[in-house]
């Protein structure tokens, strides 16, 4: 296997673990908060949102690695693929980095440091209910782009390898 097919496999593999991370948040993981009360779904945003900070590196790895791999691959491919393989990387990295990661960024990272300092036990419940609103169907809306986003993504890597030659 040639270094660039194994480039974009990785690409595609670490970009799939993403999809599907933010696919099973979309689909079980908020919906199930959404039956909790205001203060046990703040708690428990919370509490997922500081395994992912402080005790997950494999996240990181992942995360950060979906990244490095996917513009290695653009990279590689800008020198090695014929235009249509270079549309498809050019498309796959560009949805990917303003589709998943620039939101992750702007709107998921402010959502959860915000959700991070409301102290449940040391406010009432109108705050509570308000802390959660300017949370949960912000959070939620965006989710659900970069999970699409981020299935299309892997999707365009797929079809980068299905049109590479075997070797």
């Amino acid at each position: 296997m040639e270094l660039f097919h194994l480039v974009v496999l990785v690409a595609a593999a670490l970009c799939a673990l993403v999809a599907g991370l933010l696919f099973a948040f979309a689909v079980v993981a908020m919906p199930g908060l959404e039956k909790l009360s205001d203060r046990e779904f703040i708690r428990a945003s919370q509490v997922m949102d500081r395994v992912i900070q402080d005790r997950q590196p494999l996240f990181v790895v992942v995360w950060l690695g979906s990244v490095v791999a996917l513009l290695l691959a653009l990279a590689m491919g800008f020198q090695q693929q014929d235009g249509v393989t270079s549309g498809l990387l050019i498309a796959a990295a560009a949805l990917y980095l303003f589709g998943v990661q620039l939101p992750t960024a702007r709107v998921h990272l402010p959502l959860n440091s915000e959700i991070q300092t409301v102290e449940v036990d040391a406010i009432g419940e109108a705050e509570r209910k308000q802390a959660r609103e300017r949370f949960e169907a912000r959070w939620n809306r965006s989710n659900q782009i970069r999970t699409a986003i981020s299935i299309v993504t892997m999707l365009l890597l797929l079809v980068v390898l299905l049109r590479l030659p075997a070797t």
